[in-house]
């Protein structure tokens, strides 16, 4: 196996091979989790993972009492005939680019779970199958949709000068495409990163902002994923503000009960103003201010 494939993928793609050869044929079992676990050597929740993934795709599901079957054909999602006329009662201006639309609009309002296959076809009017010409599984729809979402907003043409306010350039345009899209919190692992074009191009300016500061590669690495999760973390509370108002009278009761001294004192005076926006600004400069010790101490010959 290829050092750098993600196992479960080799299995979902050699599972897929013997549906579209088939091998496996529509009301066949596949192999259970534990027999996965045995030909290809791996934990229970990879395999676990294998079978979600083809479910996803709509070749296979759950038949109580006899196991996980094939209910359809790889080679068959194009193709009207093969789907008991399923795929041609889909709409005729059904395309990636609207499937991902409307995926966009029901996270936007209601979270990226509710994004699901089986919603997006309710949504759309159209059979579930149908959408596979297009998206091939829900982890595949959450991929196209964080693309589309960082692609909304594109970067300038040229960076201002100087790495701090190059850096501001992105970090602010993250936080815009973040307020309006919550779910992009979730949507990308931070240590593992993905493909998505559009959001490399972020990961790209911000380590060309930092080459040539004399940070070690590791340190502009550390940055640049240190700076997007500032902004992830801060961004992954979508609802503080809406819950702030109904939480007022807990908190002003905790706070007379004598428990919370020093922070009664500080809530108290005048001239606060905390929400996401506020957090994000003074956020910013700190990171910024602290990044700016390192690229100092860089300059003076001190590798941290």
């Amino acid at each position: 196996m290829d050092r750098g494939e993600v196992p479960y993928l080799r299995i979902v793609g050699e599972l897929r091979r013997r549906i579209a050869a088939g091998e496996l044929a529509v009301g066949d079992r596949i192999p259970s989790t534990r027999q996965i676990m045995r030909d290809w050597g791996v934990a229970m929740a990879t395999a676990s993972k294998v079978i979600g993934v083809l479910r996803d795709e709509g070749l296979v599901r759950p038949v109580p009492g006899i196991g996980t079957v094939v209910v359809y054909r790889v080679d068959a999602l194009p193709k009207a005939a093969d789907s008991g006329g399923e795929l041609e009662s889909a709409p005729a201006d059904l395309t990636e680019q609207r499937v991902l639309g409307v995926a966009i609009k029901i996270a936007d309002s209601e979270g990226l779970a509710a994004a699901s296959m089986d919603r997006l076809a309710t949504e759309l009017g159209a059979p579930v199958l149908s959408l596979h010409r297009h998206v091939r599984s829900t982890d595949e729809l959450v991929h196209l949709m964080a693309d589309a979402a960082y692609g909304e907003i594109p970067l300038p043409a040229q960076p201002p000068p100087g790495w701090r306010a190059q850096l501001e350039v992105s970090l602010r345009l993250q936080w815009r495409l973040h307020r309006r899209h919550p779910w992009l919190s979730q949507a990308i692992p931070l240590t593992r990163p993905e493909f998505v074009r559009n959001a490399m191009t972020h990961t790209e300016w911000i380590l060309r902002a930092l080459d040539g500061l004399g940070l070690t590669p590791n340190a502009m690495l550390h940055a640049s994923v240190s700076l997007a999760g500032f902004v992830r973390g801060v961004a992954a509370d979508p609802e503080a503000d809406d819950e702030a108002a109904v939480r007022e009278g807990q908190l002003a009761e905790a706070l007379s009960s004598g428990g919370f001294p020093t922070m009664a004192r500080v809530i108290v005076q005048p001239g606060l103003d905390l929400d996401l926006d506020s957090l994000f600004e003074f956020g910013l400069r700190r990171q910024l201010d602290g990044l700016a010790v390192l690229v100092a101490g860089a300059a003076h010959g001190r590798r941290d």
